[in-house]
This record gives C-alpha cells, sequence and structure tokens, in this order.
C-alpha cells in the first residue's frame, strides 16, 4: 500500500531523512518509534507530500508521489492524516468539521457528506456532541473527531503523527481505544507514536528511527521480545522506555 524507496530530505544543508526504505501492506498497522527528533514525523509527513523530500521516491497504492503528473490533492484525500494537534477549524460545529473536505474536495452533497460524517462520527462515540464547537470538547474527544473526519473521506491508508502526545494521560486511552478498533477493522496504519503498549497489542511491525535513519524495521515481536538482536541504539531506548 506504502512504499518509502531511498528517502532523503534536507533542510537546507541538514540532513533529516538518510535513505529511508520501508513498505507497509495492506491491512498492516506500522508504528514508527525513536527519539525526539529522528525524523519520524518528517518520513510520516513525506507520505501524503506534506513535507517535500529531494531523493528517492514514494507511491501509495501504485501512485508515485513524486511524478509531476500526479494529483496530490487527490491522491491526500485517500491518505488520512491525523496530527498531533487536532487541526479542526475552531469557528466550525463538529458536524461541520466532518463535512467540509468531502464537499470541497470529494464533491459530496452536504446530505452524503452529513450522513458519512455523522457515521463516522457515531463509529468514534462522539455521536452527542455533533452539533457543538471544538473548543466545547476535551481534547481527547477533539482528537477524536479529528479520526472522524479522516475517515469520512474513505481513506485506503490511514497516517497518525503522534496523535496522543498533545493530550492529558486520563485522555489518551479514548483516543487509543478508536485506533485499536480501526487496526482490528484492518485499516492500513502508519503510526508515529510514543504509546508502546499500543505498539505491542496492535501493531504488526516497529521501525525505529534515529537520527534520520531507519535502524530497524521488525516484527513486534522481535523488537520487543528479541531485544538482543537489537542495534545498540534500539535497545538503550528500549531500556529506557520499558522499565517503568
Amino acid at each position: 500500500m506504502i512504499e518509502i524507496k531511498n528517502v532523503s530530505k534536507w533542510y537546507g544543508s541538514f540532513q533529516v531523512l538518510t535513505d529511508c526504505s520501508t513498505t507497509v501492506n495492506k491491512g498492516e498497522v506500522v508504528v514508527v518509534c525513536g527519539p525526539s527528533g529522528s525524523g519520524k514525523s518528517t518520513l510520516i509527513k513525506t507520505v501524503n507530500a506534506l513535507e517535500p523530500f529531494q531523493k528517492g521516491d514514494i507511491t501509495v497504492d501504485g501512485i508515485s508521489i513524486s511524478d509531476p503528473k500526479t494529483d496530490l490533492p487527490k491522491l491526500r484525500s485517500r491518505v488520512g492524516m491525523v496530527f498531533q494537534h487536532f487541526e479542526l477549524f475552531p469557528h466550525l460545529s463538529v458536524t461541520e468539521n466532518l463535512t467540509l473536505a468531502q464537499i470541497k474536495v470529494l464533491g459530496r452533497s452536504v446530505d452524503e457528506a452529513k450522513a458519512r460524517g455523522l457515521k463516522m462520527l457515531d463509529r468514534v462515540g462522539l455521536m452527542a456532541h455533533k452539533d457543538k464547537f471544538p473548543g466545547q470538547l476535551s481534547g481527547g474527544q477533539q482528537q477524536r473527531v479529528a479520526i472522524a473526519r479522516a475517515l469520512s473521506m474513505d481513506p485506503i491508508v490511514m497516517l497518525f503523527d503522534e496523535p496522543t502526545s498533545a493530550l492529558d494521560p486520563e485522555m489518551v486511552g479514548e483516543v487509543l481505544d478508536v485506533m485499536v478498533l480501526l487496526a482490528k477493522e484492518g485499516m492500513t496504519m502508519m503510526v508515529v507514536t510514543h504509546e508502546m503498549g499500543f505498539a505491542r497489542k496492535v501493531s504488526h511491525r516497529v521501525i525505529f528511527m534515529d537520527a534520520g535513519k531507519i535502524v530497524e524495521d521488525c516484527k513486534k515481536e522481535a523488537f520487543f521480545g528479541d531485544t538482543a538482536s537489537r542495534s545498540p541504539r534500539a535497545q538503550e531506548f528500549l531500556s529506557k522506555i520499558l522499565q517503568h
């Protein structure tokens, strides 16, 4: 579903991604982890061309992102993205947030968009809040609305960029629960997260990044279970996060 081939990216003279390659198959959940500044968020943003890259190629469902002929807005509409900071429109109601892109990008009618949006809102357990504004919701609820909004577009892939890191600890669970449900339903997902419990429970594979490189790319059982075979940097990372 996603193929990342030898992708490198620079900000000026600073290289943020170095020769990154991996694939995500249909129905697979891949967690991307690693220390801050390792390039995780940059990598996931290159997948739907929110971040340009200078070298290599990425294909999503067989469509090349770097091909000048590719219709990027159309491709992006099929790749759901959930950000760290919700990115909801504060002046629009929850229902309006859910329907706007469907109408503007997918050309759906207002009624069709509303039906689809509310169905997804119900799926994340927030139907009772459809007429509220984002500011009236908790952080966890806002993030669930953001997930519903992404799902309303009928994506073939969902990308999550640290979806729980801006939340109070008490709200993390409600967002992860929705993500677990999606994974169980077979949604193809690429998730940048520090939530190792989620990675252990739901992911098929774990990618570990450090200093802009993919250092580990293996099945979760190997990543968490066979730590002796991991790189020294991954071992150090795991020893710090798994002992608490």
